[in-house]
Order: structure tokens, then sequence, then C-alpha cells
């Protein structure tokens, strides 16, 4: 399903006129113009903001030489998961240890001290890591990609350049949102369009990656298990 198929199903349920294009001519559309930037947005705020989707998650390692402490952040970097650590080769037991405050950082080294795992932090689209790792080791994180978008001239991207470019998660997601906020952008009642929106999503974050109960990093019945592999006796009448 394309873009352009997309917005022809949202026309009619909003109350505007189906386009047989969305970028011709668009300057002179204000329409589409709006259709556009509700697409983008939508499309990003369904991929970036409600979950860590499977089909976005990737994996970046970069390769020690002994000498080297700022690697460069991927080129289709969006944001570190939720859960996101990063792992040196030399020490799997336990993730590197993140300072998140730059200024800790710049203390940390003058001070000449760092914690036995390693550290690491982000700054000016570099990630930085500490002590350098040495030549042959790695370090490994998971990130998710910002581009949403299967483009039809090639490749993926986070911004919707044809009319032929589809979005790459469930497009009846992208549809359903973009009903519900071009009413709410125009006063019009849209809480029940916002409600099966949000149905929906919910069913496409379930089957995407369920999530049971954990105790940490065990679902619930496995760890009772452990701490008690035994029938229950009976506790009688």
């Amino acid at each position: 399903m394309s873009l352009l198929t997309t917005i022809q199903d949202v026309c009619p349920v909003i109350g505007v006129a189906v386009p047989q294009s969305v970028f011709a001519n668009i300057p002179a559309n204000r329409t589409m113009q709006e259709m556009l930037a509700l697409a983008n947005e939508m499309a990003r705020r369904i991929s970036y903001d409600n979950r860590d989707w499977t089909l976005f998650k990737t994996t970046q390692v970069y390769a020690g030489d002994g000498v080297k402490t700022s690697f460069p952040m991927p080129a289709d970097y969006k944001r570190m998961l939720l859960n996101s650590n990063v792992w040196r080769s030399t020490s799997t037991a336990y993730p590197m240890r993140f300072i998140p405050d730059y200024d800790s950082w710049l203390q940390r080294r003058m001070m000449n001290i760092n914690d036995a795992r390693g550290e690491w932090t982000m700054v000016g689209g570099q990630m930085l890591i500490w002590p350098a790792l040495s030549n042959g080791a790695t370090a490994t994180y998971t990130y998710l990609k910002k581009n949403c978008i299967n483009l039809t001239s090639g490749g993926a991207g986070s911004t919707f350049l044809a009319d032929t470019d589809s979005f790459a998660l469930d497009e009846r997601l992208l549809t359903l949102g973009m009903i519900w906020q071009w009413k709410a952008n125009k006063g019009s009642p849209y809480n029940e369009d916002m409600a099966t929106f949000s149905d929906a999503m919910a069913k496409a974050m379930g089957a995407d990656s369920p999530s049971p109960i954990v105790i940490g990093r065990m679902p619930l019945s496995y760890a009772t298990k452990d701490a008690y592999p035994f029938p229950l006796p009976d506790p009688g009448p």
C-alpha cells in the first residue's frame, strides 16, 4: 500500500476530495501539503514514540585498535532502545557503564578514573568509549533505525518523497492515525477515531513482541519454578 493509496483511503473519511496524486502540483495544493506533512509526522510518531519495533532494531559493532575512543553514530541512528546497553567483548558478564552527564565524563577523564567494566557516553553525534578498546576487541549495542519509509527510488528514508513510497509498518496504522489527527487538527470530533487507532496500535504492538511479566530477566512462571520446583502442598479444608 503506497502513500497515495493510504491518502486515498483517508480522504473520503475526513470529507475531502480524493486525489489522483499527492506530489503532482503540490505547491499549489494546500490540502495535499497538509496531507503529506501529516503522513510524515504520523509515520514517525508510530515508528519511534510508541514502541521499539522489532523491524527497526539493528545492531552496531565498533572494532577497537587500542587507541580510538570516539566512534560515529550510524547514519540511520534514531535512538537507543529503552533497555539498550553497550557490551564490551572483553567483559561479557556486565555491560559498560553509561555516564549520562558529559561534565561528569570530563571530570572522570581528568581524574583518570573509570569503571572496571568500561564506560560510554554520547556527544556531538559520537559514542565515546573509555578506556580505548584493545586491538581486536569490540563494543556492541542495539539501536532503533530512523528510516521508516520504503522508497521506490531505492532504500529507505524518514520522509515520503513520491506517491509510490510506502510505510514500513502496517499501513492501516498510518491510515487510522491520519484520520483521527486530521479531525483533531480541524476541530472535528475525533475520540472514536482515536480509540480505533489506539486499539489497532495495541494489537500490532502485542503481535510484534509479546511482553510477559518479568522478574529480572526471567518470565514469572520460570522464576517461580526455580524458587520452589515442587508441587505446592494441599492446604486442606
